[in-house]
């Protein structure tokens, strides 16, 4: 007869099994085991991080050669403006003086912008090239005019200066081959950097007069209304509008500027005789050349 022994069940330190305790009844119970990640786990999670950093890579790689294209570019693009206005003024004056006279009046345009544009980069300050606006000339852009009145007055007739000197090869040329059409060229040239003579801010002039006498702006801007009425010219409203707002702006700021506005304006009396030699010889040699090249048409 087997005994009853064999038929009950093993006690618990007898329990066969991966987590039964090895050393019986009141032992502390065996630590949980840990679980390892298969190599082929580890090796998956790399290649997902290595995609995602190669992609964010490949991203910032392609923004960085976008970026350095752009900055290749960017000269390229500005002159593609100057040239693209240039086009567009072509156009606009092509329609009252016909494609002939439009580029030669862009191209004296031209010439009169880059005497701002040279004379800037001599006073140490970089300038854009012309931005051309239909029928209201050309502008540049810069981050000043100069440190001092004496500099912007400088800058001020380095315009008319070059742009004078544009109408002289007009007048040459005319000289030369006898034709109307180059005579009506310097004529214009002569109109064009005379009337930026006028002494009223934002014009030549008045770039002038802020090392000569601030207080020439206002008749200056008599001078500018007598021009738009007699020659009943709408387009002389723009500039008044903006020329007397300037002028205004400009006459408080020097004198509630206090120091700095104080030593802008101080001019000694050498500078103030060369600028008012430059601006009245000019201004004079201009009106000869207007009485040269005028043609009476009559009625």
């Amino acid at each position: 007869m087997e005994s009853s022994a064999q038929w009950l069940p093993a006690p618990p330190s007898q329990v066969a099994g991966p987590f039964a305790p090895p050393y019986g009844p009141g032992l502390p119970p065996e630590p949980e085991p840990e679980l390892k990640l298969e190599p082929e786990a580890e090796s998956g999670q790399r290649s997902w991080v290595r995609r995602k950093l190669g992609a964010a890579g490949a991203a910032l790689a392609a923004l960085l050669a976008k970026l350095k294209l752009l900055l290749l570019v960017l000269p390229k693009l500005k002159l593609l403006i100057t040239f693209g206005s240039m086009l567009v003024s072509v156009v606009a004056y092509s329609l009252l003086f016909g494609w002939n006279f439009a580029v030669a009046l862009v191209l004296l345009i031209f010439v009169h912008e880059m005497g701002h544009v040279i004379a800037l980069r001599r006073e140490g300050i970089r300038a854009s090239a012309p931005t051309f606006i239909p029928f209201l000339g050309a502008v540049i852009t810069s981050r000043s005019l100069g440190d001092n009145a004496l500099a912007e007055a400088r800058v001020g007739l380095a315009g008319p200066i070059l742009g004078s000197v544009g109408s002289v090869v007009a007048l040459l040329v005319y000289g030369a081959t006898g034709s109307e059409f180059w005579r009506a060229v310097a004529f214009f040239g002569f109109y064009l950097n005379l009337f930026n003579l006028i002494p009223v801010s934002p014009l030549d002039g008045g770039r002038a007069m802020a090392a000569m006498a601030p207080w020439m702006w206002f008749v200056g801007f008599a001078v500018l209304a007598a021009v738009g009425v007699i020659f009943r010219a709408p387009l002389v409203l723009v500039i008044l509008i903006i020329g007397g707002l300037d002028s205004r702006r400009r006459w408080r700021l020097r004198r509630e500027g206090g120091p700095e506005q104080e030593a802008y304006y101080r001019v000694s009396t050498r500078g103030r005789l060369a600028v008012a030699a430059v601006y009245i010889g000019l201004a004079a040699l201009l009106v000869v050349g207007l009485h040269a090249t005028y043609v009476y048409r009559g009625l």
